[in-house]
């Protein structure tokens, strides 16, 4: 890593390396972009570096690392408007906890964050969010919640994949079982 890098060249040479599959040092290089751009004055693209550092700790198996860099990154996204990003970092945040087993707290920031995508317009990332969230329900034994949530996720859609219809008409089975039972 070049020690008069821009905080540009140190954003690629992060992505390169997250490409390789070097996580760690994608982390690593993320990290040192972060504190480039706050010393530039730019709070935004320093909280976006910190959650792209927080996904490669993540894929590098170490998620309290991932937890603790991607902490208030939220907040500064919150602060300038960008509902996208927030909740896009309340997800990695969801990710990092459920990573630690922390599934109550992932389950609240899943929801969260899919609030927020939903605000911002990001149909897919929702549905991202939403799948994320289902699935963990799932894990915890709450089948009935998981279908909703995917449900859920998925009817928001403006275009779906021929997957995501399959699925969508697939998760519509289970509901009218039900309702033609009452």
């Amino acid at each position: 890593m070049n020690d008069v890098a821009s905080p540009k060249q140190l954003a690629a040479e992060g992505q390169a390396a997250y490409k390789r599959g070097d996580y760690l040092s994608a982390a690593q290089t993320f990290q040192a972009a972060r504190q480039a751009y706050e010393n530039a004055g730019q709070p935004l693209d320093a909280a976006e570096m910190a959650n792209n550092c927080s996904v490669a700790y993540l894929q590098a198996g170490e998620p309290e690392s991932a937890l603790q860099v991607v902490e208030g990154t939220d907040l500064i996204f919150a602060e300038a408007g960008d509902l996208r990003r927030q909740g896009m970092s309340i997800g990695n945040r969801a990710a990092a906890l459920e990573a630690l087993e922390r599934l109550p707290e992932a389950v609240e920031a899943y929801t969260q964050s899919a609030d927020l995508l939903g605000q911002a317009g990001e149909d897919q990332l929702r549905s991202n969010a939403m799948h994320a969230l289902s699935t963990l329900q799932f894990r915890s034994g709450r089948q009935l919640e998981a279908l909703a949530s995917m449900q859920a996720g998925l009817d928001g859609l403006k275009k779906p994949s021929p997957r995501q219809r399959f699925l969508k008409r697939l998760l519509n089975i289970p509901f009218e079982m039900l309702n033609k039972k009452r």
